[in-house]
């Protein structure tokens, strides 16, 4: 059954101008025009039977024309006042009755446009609800499209996007600080996490989605140095990522000092060492099927003592010198002293015992399956909440891009290895994502992370792997990453940079709409994209649970009468690199 029955007589004005995508709408009804707003949907009556198109209100305007009835003097009366009242409408797409067996179906195309007088009508209420809905449905029958919020011009109207859109072609989500990015995501989680085998893994930099909680949420952790003692299982929510799963160049990345006039007889040492070691331990594990096709990035687990102790034993090898009893220095005596260095302090380093000091169990050839259904299982494969919200906050920040970018890469190249038409497809929500995937690459460390997040970026969605980049500076994002985002859910922006990096990802069409992004309330958003096909300024719902926006009250603080002497135990803290927040 059609959604819109207008009448005539509901019309707010007749068309006296149209080109290819932009119409006027001469207003005679004061009254109407009072009412109307930029940004409010219309509806324009098509040509052809069946259809109407919709647009946006990018212009309202009043142009007072005064003149003199010819023949007439100044000053007897002749003189003529004339007022057109003008709604300019960017016209968005089609809203066609019929499509087969389906009804009300919405396309971003103009096969037509309106006619000259042809009545226009603006969307709001329950017609604008049931268009929303007609065009965000399901293919699912039953299930509802994922819920944002309500429009800010018409309160009573529910805004939906289509879920399967929003992850497939990835996502944006923006603001400034305070503008609630945060309480956004919550709420989508939220929704996500309540399907029957949800399967999302958001990286909380800060902790700060710890309040979230829910049958279909479940929490795992970085494990810290507090965490080097005792039993390590993943059951218990405590990751480590030992170093065996790093590829070649990132463990590079992280080691090597290309600037050193010896850097590339290390690589080639470390190479040759790490390939003999992963060959002996699926030699001692009798996996001669892998170890026909392995190479020095399959993530295989070997001994990095060993590999230690053979490069030491290089940097101090002399051989048999030209005159009987004398020795000389080895091929590579003393050119491996600085790497070793740096691996050593590496090995050392408490907070990179997650890596270093995983104990025996992380180096099982079994180990990795179990890490893998951890991250990618869903809510039934698991039996825990297939939303996993992993908190990065002990990794150190100089080598958190690249810790990330392992995660991640993991993710993909195990949906990449899995049969095509039995992958379960699985979102990345990257929060703070101007830490880890930015535009401008300052180390190694932080390339080497960013070519997984460009990888997934490029290739994610026939992987069945979505991303959704979180970010209050959009302008210290990656420029390949927010290219390849379809849909963008806007926030407060004050800075003019960031603002000026949405408006150039946001379709032509959409004019001005861009310039609302500096004067959004807190929890308003524009929201643009395959999954809204039409542009909408909402007001996000409030999340059953709020996250730790980390937002101190100074001035209440300062205002308090007493205030608790913390700083012992923080210094305590920071000395032990345990059990601070």
């Amino acid at each position: 059954m059609p959604i819109f029955d207008f009448r005539n007589e509901d019309s707010i004005g007749s068309v006296y101008s149209v080109d290819t995508g932009t119409v006027l709408v001469r207003v005679a009804n004061v009254e109407a025009l009072r009412r109307m707003q930029v940004n409010h949907l219309v509806v324009l009556r098509s040509s052809k039977a069946g259809q109407h198109l919709i647009g946006l209100i990018n212009k309202i305007m009043r142009k007072a024309l005064i003149g003199l009835d010819e023949g007439a003097t100044e000053g007897d009366g002749g003189d003529e006042d004339s007022v057109d009242n003008i709604v300019r409408i960017s016209l968005i797409g089609t809203l066609l009755d019929a499509v087969g067996t389906e009804q009300n179906v919405f396309r971003r195309t103009l096969e037509t446009v309106p006619e000259i007088d042809a009545p226009c009508f603006v969307l709001i209420g329950d017609k604008l609800t049931g268009f929303m809905r007609a065009i965000s449905k399901q293919k699912i029958e039953g299930q509802e499209p994922l819920s944002l919020g309500k429009y800010t011009l018409d309160e009573e109207a529910v805004a939906w996007i289509d879920g399967n859109r929003f992850f497939q072609r990835h996502a944006v989500v923006v603001g400034s600080t305070g503008s609630g990015k945060s309480w956004t995501v919550a709420r989508i989680l939220e929704q996500v996490a309540k399907l029957p085998n949800a399967n999302a893994l958001l990286f909380d930099i800060h902790g700060e989605y710890a309040p979230l909680t829910g049958d279909g949420i479940s929490h795992l952790r970085i494990a810290g140095p507090g965490d080097l003692a005792g039993a390590r299982t993943l059951n218990d929510g405590i990751v480590f990522l030992p170093y065996w799963l790093l590829s070649y160049e990132e463990m590079l990345s992280m080691l090597l000092d290309r600037s050193d006039q010896n850097a590339p007889n290390q690589a080639m040492i470390f190479n040759r060492e790490v390939v003999d070691a992963k060959r002996a331990f699926l030699t001692t594990a009798g996996k001669a099927d892998v170890l026909a096709n392995f190479t020095i990035d399959s993530p295989v687990p070997y001994d990095i003592e060993n590999v230690l102790a053979k490069l030491n034993a290089l940097n101090e090898e002399r051989t048999e010198g030209a005159k009987a009893g004398t020795t000389k220095a080895g091929d590579f005596n003393g050119k491996l002293a600085r790497f070793i260095q740096r691996l050593e302090a590496k090995r050392q380093d408490r907070r990179l015992g997650f890596m270093f000091a995983t104990g025996a169990d992380a180096k099982r050839y079994e180990w990795l399956e179990e890490l893998a259904c951890v991250l990618l299982g869903s809510t039934k494969m698991r039996g825990k909440g297939g939303v996993k919200i992993i908190d990065f906050s002990e990794v150190p920040s100089d080598i958190l891009p690249l810790i990330i970018g392992l995660v991640a890469r993991l993710v993909f190249s195990v949906q990449q290895w899995t049969e095509k038409d039995k992958r379960h497809p699985i979102a990345l929500l990257c929060d703070e994502a101007h830490l880890y995937i930015p535009e401008r690459n300052e180390t190694g460390v932080s390339e080497a992370g960013l070519r997984s997040f460009e990888r997934i970026a490029k290739e994610g969605r026939k992987y069945g792997v979505g991303m959704t980049v979180i970010s209050q500076r959009p302008a210290e994002v990656n420029r390949t990453v927010l290219s390849q985002c379809n849909n963008f859910i806007a926030m407060r922006l004050t800075n003019a940079d960031d603002q000026a990096v949405i408006r150039r990802l946001l379709p032509d069409t959409l004019g001005g709409f861009a310039d609302l992004l500096p004067v959004l309330d807190i929890g308003e958003a524009l929201v643009v994209g395959d999954a809204a096909v039409l542009p909408s300024r909402i007001r996000i719902d409030e999340p059953i649970t709020r996250p730790n926006s980390a937002t101190v009250a100074f001035w209440d603080c300062w205002a308090a009468e007493t205030v608790p002497n913390v700083i012992p135990a923080a210094v305590e803290a920071l000395r032990k690199q345990w059990g601070g927040a």
